[in-house]
């Protein structure tokens, strides 16, 4: 019992300090506004998409604060940390994340938020740093080459001949989808290839070809 209870003290007096110093938020506030305006331009200009949500880098900016903030009440007052648990353990968040590498920003801003809360500011300022470094070797990093979508319309039923064509400049392909379209045909194959130009002039040396669209994607962005 005596064990109890020199545990209970030493958990209790760990949270007796109710007042935090000015020095130390605004430090920890310092802290995070450096480090969240440097996530926020790292996501600007690492993020390469067609479609820039500027709301959700907002939103990755402003996260850190709030979390800060959070951690240094839960360093300063038992009941306030019970209840902040209590209040945080009901919130449920329905916006869907369509990118998984969104999904490391919102980890990152979680991050600095809780580094900065608990003052390990060089954490923070080398995780940033590392991570910077990875996003840009991984965003610049090309191993083999985009998948393709090449859309053919014929006039003719020439399968053989755009097969043949598809071959000598693609190191993979398939034929994705056959559709007849009044007297000619629709072609949609999926292929990897190095040089698109082989492929263009190879398809455009081809009579039975009237149109086609060459069109190069990466997971779900169009490039």
């Amino acid at each position: 019992m005596k064990i109890l209870n020199s545990v209970i003290d030493t958990f209790t007096a760990s949270y007796s300090s109710e007042a935090l110093p000015a020095k130390v938020i605004m430090a920890v506030l310092l802290a995070v506004l450096l480090l969240a305006a440097y996530e926020y331009a790292v996501y600007r200009l690492v993020s390469h998409r067609a479609f820039y949500n500027r709301s959700f880098n907002i939103s990755l900016t402003v996260l850190p604060f709030f979390i800060a903030t959070i951690v240094l009440c839960l360093q300063s007052n038992l009941v306030i940390t019970l209840g902040t648990i209590g209040a945080l353990a009901i919130i449920r968040y329905r916006t869907a994340v369509k990118d998984p590498v969104d999904m490391i920003y919102l980890l990152w801003s979680v991050h600095t938020g809780i580094v900065c809360g608990c003052q390990l500011f060089e954490v923070g300022v080398l995780t940033s740093l590392v991570v910077t470094i990875v996003l840009l070797v991984l965003e610049h990093t090309n191993f083999g080459s985009h998948p393709q979508i090449l859309v053919v319309h014929t006039g003719t039923e020439a399968e053989e001949s755009l097969t043949a064509a598809v071959k000598e400049s693609a190191k993979r392909w398939k034929i994705k989808s056959r559709s007849s379209a009044g007297k000619g045909m629709d072609y949609v194959f999926e292929l990897a290839v190095k040089d698109s130009q082989k492929l263009t002039k190879s398809l455009q040396s081809l009579s039975e070809v009237e149109r086609f669209s060459l069109i190069e994607y990466d997971s779900q962005d169009i490039l």
